[in-house]
């Protein structure tokens, strides 16, 4: 059974949004590898030696701004491919090329709604994968992942209320104590976590979410829903019709499930066997990640553009890109590890983690791996230590 969460949600509901054309710089021709890149000058940091020629890297949904960091890899000429739903160029550090070339994939229905972790050992080609570890921990047993850079340091997940309805609602677990209806993405794993904790009641919850806000509407404000803090806030303030204004939420991270959400994640031994590139090219990812959120506004237009290109009902004008970059930042859920640095685990965490999933995947009939271990999760290795959000 799968446990991926598929992020249909801030796609279906941003149907509801009017499309707005975007000015950018990329291509749409479909092409693999720009042909520019080998023009280039390789500047300080050099992973042609131990890297792959094009470093492919599989995220889990279509282009959004919760990808800027990885999108500022992509030099100029990047070529947005909308057959394939890949954005390749130049994989740049600090704006100079590192001798190899970078593809970012988009995930989702791109890839049918595959997991990524069973994407990743599908296709060898792939180097990187958005992995979250309750997904990781799901899949060790035949599909073995380890992460090597966090990208959330908080999971932007929500269950969101309205205010007007309910305003004696605090926080998640105070909807069990009303008449709510709680509506989710069936096999969604946080879910079963709030129900085992008490925080909801299952007679409650309704699995049925397809994603649209139809029902959210037609309840009137009585019904709660999951979503993401970067995303349905903002979208139903000002983009639902019938709805446009604010709703509360908590983060399920604030309710003690604290995973790591889509980190950055390798076969497992490709721990081993990529070593010496993984060495080289996370501190470029890290800092390029840094480097976004100073200035994102390139990485914003080139996502948005390939999103436009795409083309595939999934929706994302500039000004929500924007507003997930400022709550990203707001939410502190992208955020320096506990030892300050961008990207780390926290080995306790990820151990905390384990004892909460490990008896839902065996109630679920999921087989994990023995002796599974945070090590085998999450390393700090190819971490630079010195790279911070400031």
């Amino acid at each position: 059974m799968s446990t991926t969460f598929i992020r249909r949600a801030s796609g279906i509901t941003a149907l509801a949004l009017a499309a707005v054309t975007v000015a950018g710089c990329a291509s749409s021709t479909p092409t693999a590898t720009p042909e520019a890149a080998s023009d280039l000058e390789i500047g300080a940091v050099d992973l042609s030696g131990v890297c792959p020629a094009t470093v492919v890297i599989q995220t889990d949904w279509n282009p959004q701004a919760e990808q800027g960091g990885l999108f500022n890899l992509v030099g100029e000429d990047a070529q947005i491919d909308a057959a394939t739903k890949r954005v390749s160029g130049p994989l740049v550090s600090s704006g100079e090329w590192t001798g190899v070339d970078v593809e970012i994939r988009a995930g989702g229905p791109a890839i049918g709604f595959t997991g990524v972790p069973a994407q990743m050992y599908t296709d060898p080609d792939i180097l990187l994968g958005w992995v979250k570890t309750d997904e990781a921990i799901a899949n060790s047993a035949e599909r073995p992942t380890t992460a090597v850079m966090s990208t959330f340091e908080k999971a932007p997940w929500i269950v969101m209320w309205d205010p007007e309805t309910y305003p004696e609602v605090d926080e998640i677990a105070d909807l069990a104590d009303t008449d709510a209806t709680v509506r989710y993405f069936d096999g969604t794993t946080y879910m079963d976590y709030l129900i085992g904790s008490g925080q909801l009641r299952a007679d409650q919850v309704d699995g049925s979410y397809d994603g649209t806000p139809a029902n959210f509407i037609a309840a009137g404000g009585a019904d709660a829903q999951q979503g993401f803090a970067t995303v349905e806030p903002w979208v139903y303030e000002n983009a639902i019709e019938g709805w446009m204004k604010p709703v509360d939420y908590q983060l399920v991270a604030d309710t003690g499930y604290p995973i790591y959400a889509v980190a950055l994640s390798v076969r497992t031994a490709d721990v081993t066997e990529q070593a010496e590139c993984l060495s080289a090219l996370i501190p470029v990812v890290q800092q390029a990640t840094v480097d976004y959120f100073a200035d994102p506004e390139a990485a914003n237009a080139l996502l948005v553009d390939a999103v436009t290109a795409y083309d595939n009902g999934w929706v994302y004008p500039a000004e929500e890109a924007a507003n997930s970059t400022t709550q990203q930042q707001e939410l502190a859920l992208a955020a320096n590890g506990a030892d300050g640095t961008f990207g780390s685990f926290d080995s306790a965490r990820v151990d905390s983690v384990m004892e909460i999933v490990e008896p839902i995947m065996a109630d679920k009939g999921v087989a994990t791996a023995d002796d599974l271990t945070a090590d085998d999760l999450a390393t700090n290795e190819f971490l630079d230590s010195s790279i911070a959000l400031p």
